[in-house]
């Protein structure tokens, strides 16, 4: 059975993480900032204005702020060798690489995104991080018939910036779900082409919210990734990392919607 975590935060990050104010979120318009996407490090300090992102694994992500708050998506209980406890763990359970039953117990706030026999809620107030979901739907696990509420789009409201990603979305949004996920500075897609939704509907979900940072996950051999690149790129910019994490601020979003392609690794 999922539970949350009750050790102490103290164990993993100072108190003060919790305690910083959150820089309001201004996602109704694209920054005018100039172009700049800087080199990171995980764990090194970070400006106020700055959010570090980086891509572990699959749909595992990191989001970490400038006051040491780190928040994990689809937390399967694997990040590397290096002992990272997020204060934060998302997960999703369309399938066994989302989530985990037995999250690390340091883990202050773990959030799975769907509920047996109702539907999840969360709305996660940390001071410098505001931590949402909006709920979908997931094929059953046998193909026939749909599992209601069984996915949840977590949206990160951190240093004005919001960032979405989308789990194991297996259909797109209906009017509400758009509506309730708002402005998407960042967006983390799935883009395995199947086991969550055709590229051609993740296509038109991207198009829909038009991002200002778009990051790949959930691709396999690199086929259905530069399908998707190949697709996208008359509309978005295509810019290869070859690294897995980036710096970014409200300020720094690029001027056209552009899609930024991260190596997955490790903390190590």
């Amino acid at each position: 059975m999922i539970r949350p975590a009750l050790a102490s935060l103290a164990l993993a990050f100072p108190l003060a993480a919790e305690a910083q104010e959150r820089t309001p979120s201004h996602c109704i318009a694209l920054a005018e900032g100039p172009e700049r996407v800087m080199s990171a490090a995980f764990g090194d300090p970070l400006a106020e204005d700055r959010v570090r992102i980086r891509y572990v694994h699959h749909a595992t992500f990191l989001i970490e702020t400038a006051g040491g708050l780190v928040a994990a998506t689809d937390y399967t209980g694997m990040l590397g060798q290096r002992d990272v406890v997020p204060v934060v763990a998302t997960m999703n359970n369309a399938h066994s690489t989302h989530w985990t039953d037995f999250p690390d117990p340091r883990i202050a706030h773990v959030l799975p995104g769907w509920q047996e026999g109702g539907r999840a809620e969360h709305h996660l107030d940390l001071g410098e991080m505001l931590v949402r979901n909006v709920p979908t739907d997931v094929r059953s696990r046998w193909g026939e018939g749909v599992r209601k509420d069984g996915n949840s789009i977590f949206v990160f409201e951190v240093a004005g910036l919001c960032i979405g990603h989308l789990g194991h979305l297996h259909h797109e949004p209906d009017a509400g779900q758009y509506a309730a996920l708002g402005r998407l500075d960042v967006l983390m897609v799935p883009v395995d082409g199947g086991y969550t939704v055709n590229l051609e509907t993740m296509q038109a979900v991207v198009r829909r919210l038009r991002s200002s940072v778009v990051l790949p996950m959930h691709w396999f051999s690199g086929r259905s990734l530069e399908m998707f690149l190949s697709n996208m790129q008359a509309e978005f910019e295509v810019v290869r990392l070859e690294g897995a994490e980036l710096e970014l601020s409200l300020a720094s979003l690029p001027r056209r919607p552009t899609i930024m392609v991260l190596d997955p690794a490790w903390v190590d």
